[in-house]
């Protein structure tokens, strides 16, 4: 599944310096969803074999590929996307989970983060369409909203069911199924008696105990400017899910104004606030890659408020001036301070 380059968290994996009396970590790589991922397991079982560990990594991403991505014609996104039917559609239960998951997230964010936001992203040209295309007229953007309402437009119910309420709706989950892949590679490595693991996909990670070090996992996260390539903060994370969402990798300028591929679905129109990043810490990769798309469109000031009420763990860079300013929630600051 392809996704949205500024939706790949952009985070820097700190190096470790491994003991030499201990077995090295095992590192496993490879690519999936359009981006990079990589598996680090610190203490591999005695039996298992690296090349197997491998195997089974890359058929669980191509199963949530299958069922999750839109870049896919025949996954099960795609072919409920192409679908016209207005009942009940049978739909897996990961399909659902994630739906269930994502619509959590559109009440808790006040319907800024929306999986039917399809229309209104191929509209601005971050789709299919290209940017430098005309910028959408007024008419335009009304005609895609019609289209665009996560919980008036779909209904999920048990059986697992997903129905559309109009026959033109269609769902994207690029900014919460890459936190699920990682969620359901961690869950694999887990079941191989594994304990002490970090696996990322685009930046999106679940860390799990510590690393080689003994000390929690080292995890960078940028400056939010394509051109630095340098690190605001650098975090101690364990046990922990994590994802950073920007909008300074995937954006277009028209008559100087800056359009940022986060669309707010209340307006139709990219976000305008001066929020660059968030990154989100909860209790696994899917839920802090979507709160972290989530706080994005939110913007600093709506989602500080939001993040302290529901007790989310969340930073913020925010653009002043030429500089940046930083922002935490309580719950991020006591992360933080709990694992030094």
């Amino acid at each position: 599944m392809r996704l949205l380059p500024a939706l790949i968290a952009p985070f820097a994996l700190s190096a470790c310096l491994f003991s030499t009396d201990e077995p090295e970590p095992v590192r496993l790589v490879g690519e999936t969803m359009g981006t990079t991922y990589s598996v680090t397991v610190v203490d591999m079982p005695e039996g298992l074999e690296a090349e197997a560990l491998h195997a089974d990594i890359e058929a669980v991403l191509a199963r949530v590929n299958a069922q999750m991505s839109n870049w896919d014609p025949n996954s099960e996104v795609s072919r409920f996307n192409a679908s016209t039917d207005l009942g009940a559609q049978p739909v897996s239960a990961e399909f659902a989970y994630v739906m269930e998951a994502a619509n959590g997230i559109h009440l808790g964010s006040g319907g800024v983060f929306d999986v039917t936001l399809a229309p209104l992203i191929e509209l601005w040209g971050f789709g299919p369409k290209k940017p430098g295309e005309p910028i959408p007229t007024d008419a335009e953007i009304l005609a895609a909203l019609s289209d665009v309402g996560q919980l008036s437009l779909l209904t999920l119910a048990e059986g697992p069911t997903l129905k559309k309420e109009k026959p033109g709706v269609s769902v994207n989950l690029s900014a919460i199924a890459k936190g699920y892949g990682v969620d359901e590679v961690a869950a694999l490595v887990a079941s191989k008696d594994i304990s002490r693991y970090l696996v990322e996909i685009g930046g999106d990670l679940v860390a799990s105990g510590k690393n080689a070090e003994n000390k929690p996992w080292s995890i960078g996260i940028e400056k939010p400017d394509a051109r630095s390539k340098t690190l605001q903060l650098v975090l101690p994370v364990e046990n922990t899910g994590m994802a950073t969402s920007g909008d300074y990798r995937n954006y277009f300028e028209d008559d100087g104004i800056r359009y940022s591929h986060i669309i707010d679905p209340n307006t139709g129109r990219p976000i305008t606030h001066k929020t660059a990043s968030v990154t989100v810490l909860a209790e696994n990769a899917m839920l802090a890659d979507g709160w972290a798309t989530a706080m994005l469109a939110m913007g600093q000031a709506r989602g500080l408020e939001a993040a302290e009420a529901l007790g989310l763990a969340v930073y913020f860079i925010s653009r002043e001036g030429n500089d940046f300013v930083t922002a935490s929630s309580r719950a991020f600051d006591s992360y933080v301070e709990g694992n030094k």
